[in-house]
């Protein structure tokens, strides 16, 4: 495999990185459909922890089993899947080198109660990572949460380890918690902030929602108003939150959220390619739908980032 230029520039960005991480960057960047376009669709599986089986997996109830899920993200030529440990282990012989994997190494679950703080207990090693033959590590972090913190602290020591077996680092930043509305979930000030967090706690590919022209905090919304950011369409605001993400020298995806029609996903597509962004990572709207039509929606994704539709 021999990277292409534009994704020789990618990992010229990555200036204090070992070998072997930048191999698994590379590794994903030149897999599948999008390879060698510095473009990535992946598919994450990690609702079932985060929302439960029926949740996640009744609309299409091949999903209970793990290996649909890595049969669906090869043959639609997607650049990884990403998953938690035990769905990983439940198909890494069976499909050992056909794709990048990346390891959830914390989740979280919809039964514990709204006073336990937002957070995510870790489940999984870098070792099992290593001994999985998975190209990065996942970490979600919750700026705005109490535990933010604690959780900052975790990632920067999973992340050190890694790198120095060679294994990648995506962080999933979500803001959440007690210092966020839930509209400033996904409002832009907010978003881009997520983003620039995760660029500084070293992540080589940052993974975010979609941001609204919300601007939660006032002393931000003063500095929008002031300079003139634009925000008002979503390829405006990718391209700001490329501009977050150390002005485009880190890999930034965003995520697909809740199911919503294909329209909806493809003009999404359309925005992240517009603004820069580096593609999408998109579960629900996936693998919620028959095989037939999830190889469909991401065959026309594909399309979207080359340029084509």
């Amino acid at each position: 495999m021999r990277a292409t230029r534009t994704v020789q520039k990618i990992l010229a960005n990555y200036e204090g990185e070992t070998p072997g991480v930048k191999a698994n960057l590379c590794r994903m960047l030149m897999e599948g459909k999008l390879g060698g376009t510095g473009k990535m669709i992946i598919l994450p599986v990690d609702q079932g922890f985060e929302h439960g089986p029926a949740r996640s997996f009744a609309p299409n109830p091949a999903g209970y089993d793990p290996h649909y899920h890595y049969q669906l993200a090869i043959d639609a030529g997607l650049s990884a899947y990403a998953a938690p440990l035990g769905p990983l282990e439940a198909g890494a012989d069976t499909f050992a080198g056909q794709i990048p994997t990346i390891l959830k190494v914390n989740s979280a679950n919809s039964l514990m109660s709204d006073g336990a703080g937002k957070n995510q207990a870790v489940t999984a090693s870098v070792d099992d990572a290593l001994r999985l033959g998975c190209s990065a590590i996942g970490f979600t972090i919750y700026p705005g949460s109490d535990m933010a913190l604690d959780m900052f602290e975790e990632i920067v020591e999973m992340r050190r380890e890694a790198a120095s077996k060679g294994i990648a680092t995506v962080i999933w930043s979500y803001p959440r918690g007690e210092a966020v509305t839930k509209d400033g979930e996904t409002a832009i000030d907010v978003s881009a902030y997520a983003a620039h967090i995760a660029a500084l706690l070293g992540a080589h590919i940052i993974k975010i929602k979609l941001s609204t022209d919300h601007l939660m905090q006032p002393e931000a919304k003063k500095v929008y108003d002031k300079e003139q950011i634009d925000i008002a369409s979503l390829a405006a605001r990718v391209k700001h939150c490329v501009q977050s993400s150390f002005n485009g020298r880190r890999i930034i995806v965003f995520s697909g959220g809740a199911a919503k029609g294909a329209d909806a996903v493809y003009d999404d597509a359309r925005a992240i390619l517009a603004g820069g962004g580096n593609g999408s990572i998109i579960g629900r709207n996936s693998f919620q739908r028959s095989r037939e039509d999830a190889l469909a929606m991401l065959g026309k994704l594909v399309d979207i980032y080359k340029g084509k539709a």
